[in-house]
């Protein structure tokens, strides 16, 4: 059984195209064509606060899907914007509807790969409950959440670029992480 479930479309459903850092793939509000794949680069899902702070929902990274809700929706709920130069490949949402429809092997090749993003996305969400500021950032780390500027890393784990500048310090400073360049740390190894 193909387990990539985007192999069973036909070559016509897909359209690839570059971005720069900071291109919008597609703004909230936008009439939904399809979902997305990054080929390479990195996708931030975003969305702005009443009070103008930006909110991370997702990071879409090289071969991950976004915007798979796009599929059941009339308009994009959220932006997506390139966090670098990269490239996307926009897979056509009737060509999605219609596989799902008329093609049972597709049909759980991707309720496989929605069941697995489910399991990803609760693993972030307990990340996220996590009260104290250290630990989350730790345990964003521990996960690879921190390959691009500290700042990004913050608003990923909701947190202030302030508060988890404080952590990365403590962290250090209790032997848990070494700061190896600017905005760049490894984890410790313990003999354990």
């Amino acid at each position: 059984m193909k387990t990539d479930p985007l192999s069973f479309l036909p070559a016509s459903a897909f359209k690839t195209q570059e971005k720069a850092a900071g291109d919008l793939v597609f703004r909230q509000g936008d009439p939904t064509v399809g979902l997305y794949r990054v080929e390479h680069g990195l996708v931030f899902l975003r969305r702005f606060t009443p009070n103008g702070d930006t909110m991370i929902l997702h990071r879409a990274e090289r071969g991950q899907l976004f915007a798979e809700a796009s599929i059941f929706s009339e308009t994009y709920h959220c932006d997506a914007v390139m966090a670098g130069v990269g490239q996307v490949t926009r897979v056509c949402k009737l060509e999605v509807q219609n596989a799902l429809h008329n093609n049972p092997a597709f049909a759980e090749s991707f309720n496989r790969l929605l069941a697995r993003q489910v399991q990803q996305y609760r693993h972030r969400f307990e990340m996220l409950t996590i009260k104290s500021a250290p630990e989350r950032v730790l345990t964003a780390i521990q996960a690879g959440y921190l390959d691009d500027s500290i700042s990004d890393f913050a608003k990923q784990i909701n947190l202030t670029h302030e508060a988890c500048y404080r952590a990365l310090r403590v962290l250090c400073d209790n032997g848990k992480l070494l700061k190896v360049a600017r905005g760049k740390y490894v984890l410790v190894q313990t003999g354990d």
